[in-house]
């Protein structure tokens, strides 16, 4: 008989500001970045001793329940069987780390707390197995807490993502980023997606304050609310969110 279903909360990440700072042998990059948890959050149904992968939610379009899904390769990596349903709304492809927040939300219940083996699946799943603020260097995996702060970020979601992988590719292409850039991958980005640029300009003229991108796309971020945002922005989602502990 399996166990009853248990739900897990995995909450969205920030990337508030990157700067890259090397890369290892192996090829990963490595960083220096702050994040912090947002109160947009993906739900998972977890029934221990079953199997299988499924979502549902506003986001969930285009996922496919693969043995190479975050969620199953955390199940892997931890040693645990289980069928997960995922109500997904954090978008997928977006820079707000929903498939390793949903990895991280597994690794959490299985009591799994190997940073680095985490940050071999996905750069960003150390962070959401931590949450809160932080600054985190690494690849990802060195997670140096830092105080709570409250704030408000809009975010303007648009209707395309961006592989961070490509993005990454396209950085090693640029000359050096200077350190007064909030995000160092934001050029890199808009390489490889064009339409970032011109969202970047149209939110900028919404707006009167210039964004920032959430990693590495497609997500841009204004720091404070701007509820009626979305108005003068058609085609995009515009949703005003929270800092959490």
């Amino acid at each position: 008989m399996s166990a009853s279903p248990i739900s897990l909360i995995a909450p969205a990440k920030l990337t508030l500001s990157l700067q890259v700072t090397g890369t290892r042998d192996d090829g990963y990059h490595l960083i220096d970045a702050e994040m912090v948890t947002l109160d947009i959050a993906d739900v998972l149904t977890v029934t221990p001793g079953e199997q299988g992968l499924s979502f549902d939610g506003p986001q969930a379009q285009g996922l496919t329940a693969s043995d190479d899904n975050l969620v199953s390769r955390a199940l892997r990596q931890c040693g645990k069987q289980a069928r997960v349903h995922v109500q997904k709304n954090i978008p997928h492809g977006g820079g707000l780390g929903g498939g390793s927040a949903d990895a991280a939300a597994i690794f959490r219940w299985a009591n799994y707390q190997d940073l680095e083996a985490a940050s071999r699946i996905g750069a960003d799943i150390p962070f959401c197995m931590v949450g809160g603020r932080a600054r985190v260097r690494g690849i990802g995996e060195v997670i140096e807490p830092l105080p709570f702060v409250a704030r408000a970020i809009t975010l303007i979601l648009l209707p395309f993502g961006v592989s961070t992988p490509v993005v990454y590719r396209a950085y090693d292409t640029l000359p050096p980023q200077s350190d007064e850039i909030v995000n160092q991958l934001e050029a890199a980005a808009m390489v490889v997606e064009p339409r970032l640029a011109v969202w970047k300009q149209r939110i900028e003229e919404a707006s009167g304050a210039i964004p920032v991108l959430a990693g590495s796309g497609s997500t841009w971020w204004l720091d404070g609310e701007y509820p009626n945002l979305g108005e003068r922005l058609p085609g995009a989602i515009v949703v005003v969110t929270r800092t959490t502990p």
